[in-house]
């Protein structure tokens, strides 16, 4: 039997594992977490539109069917290529084929001292946190009595315009200017300020420019107030400074990038700025043909020359080619040496029936933008349940305005200040 080791439970590294289901090959699929995570609905957990388990679902059950693969709760501390064999923090094992889908972090552009006064959105603590954080602003705000620090709590600063920040400002603009408008006795929650910062030109930057004016506007109309060619130059306790103006704010909500995981310090590969490996055309890296980077830690080009996204499809489609190619390299398997991406469109949504789907010839805005939006988004939900949960959610939402896991888990209750007062 060949081995075949799995670094990473993404939607790269389950790919590979769904591809290679003969009994020829024996799998292990590694990851710090027991659940697949689907990241880009992480914003609707936490501005209270879905619970966690809506958008995770244990490892062990997606690939329960699957009996050449385990599946081990571990951490990856080492790779050493020559001797075909990786190190774990419990263990140590021996690999013919290495496929490491490790994913990407955040990133602070070497400021990481940023993180201590920002909330970051990577992982189901990050948004169960920030979701408690985000309700406790208007639930603090409710008992408190001085106009400057209630203005101060129903601040939020979104800071980056790519598709996670335009989608979180857009989810907390609705949250605080529909869905909770009728719940609280002595605030307005309509007076929430929601600001989204853009270092770049435009918002959504990897969008045409008509989508990404269409994305500004439609943010504006729901009350969140854009500013682009926005520097953010520090961050501190409450407070942001930028190239502009200096604001008070007790959210701050950091969607301004991210990094690949650093695979440098295991392997010896050469790597772009943000750390993404430069691989070969199968995908594999140099020297070592039996060792392949996918889904965010790869550097991959599209037919432009440029750099491929870090987007679920993309994971998905090298997932699938890595497969083959492995099955090609062991079963004389026929399948294309260069991976070409397809590109299946680009998605985007602002809000409650506001959204758009670029396919390139033509774009759905609007309403059908949102649809189509929420339909490929439940099609890359895995797990029947977890379609049927957010489908189920997404349509009470939009027929009651309602948001139904606005919970608190924390029940740490902060005594007001004297300032507060």
């Amino acid at each position: 039997m060949h081995k075949i080791i799995i670094i990473g439970a993404g939607f790269a590294g389950l790919q590979v594992a769904k591809g290679l289901t003969s009994s020829l090959f024996d799998l292990i699929i590694i990851d710090k977490h027991n659940y697949h995570l689907f990241q880009p609905l992480l914003y609707q957990v936490a501005t209270a539109g879905l619970s966690p388990a809506d958008i995770a679902l244990p490892i062990r059950n997606i690939l329960r069917s699957q009996k050449n693969l385990k599946v081990i709760m571990d951490e990856l501390i080492g790779i050493n290529p020559q001797l075909n064999q990786i190190t774990t923090r419990n263990n140590t094992y021996f690999y013919d084929f290495l496929i490491l889908a490790t994913g990407s972090e955040l990133s602070y552009f070497g400021h990481e001292q940023w993180k201590n006064f920002s909330y970051g959105l990577k992982n189901i603590e990050d948004a169960t946190f920030l979701r408690g954080k985000i309700l406790k602003a208007f639930e603090k705000a409710e008992r408190i009595k001085n106009k400057k620090a209630i203005e101060k709590l129903m601040k939020f600063v979104i800071i980056g315009g790519g598709p996670t920040g335009v989608e979180m400002a857009g989810a907390i603009a609705e949250l605080s200017k529909k869905v909770l408008t009728k719940e609280f006795a002595t605030i307005d929650t309509k007076a929430a300020q929601i600001i989204l910062f853009e270092a770049g030109a435009n918002i959504l930057p990897t969008a045409s420019h008509s989508l990404s004016i269409y994305a500004k506007n439609s943010l504006e109309k729901l009350g969140v107030k854009v500013q682009c060619n926005t520097v953010v130059q520090n961050i501190s306790e409450s407070l942001v400074e930028t190239n502009t103006e200096t604001i008070e704010a007790e959210t701050i909500i950091w969607c301004a990038g991210v990094k690949a995981s650093p695979l440098k310090s295991w392997i010896n590969v050469k790597t772009d700025k943000i750390g993404r490996v430069f691989v070969n055309e199968d995908l594999s890296i140099p020297a070592y043909s039996n060792i392949f980077v996918i889904g965010d830690a790869s550097h991959v080009k599209d037919k432009n020359g440029k750099p491929l996204p870090g987007l679920a499809p993309v994971a998905k489609q090298e997932g699938s080619f890595v497969a083959e190619v492995i099955k090609r390299n062991i079963l004389n398997y026929k399948s294309q040496n260069k991976f070409y991406y397809s590109n299946k469109g680009y998605f985007a949504t602002i809000g409650r029936s506001e959204a758009f789907a670029d396919f390139g010839r033509f774009t759905i805005k609007g309403r059908i933008g949102w649809i189509f939006w929420s339909v490929i988004h439940i099609y890359f939900l895995i797990g029947f349940r977890n379609r049927l949960m957010v489908f189920t959610n997404w349509v009470w939402s939009y027929l009651t305005f309602g948001k139904g896991a606005r919970l608190i888990t924390d029940n740490k209750i902060e005594k007001n200040s004297s300032f507060d007062i």
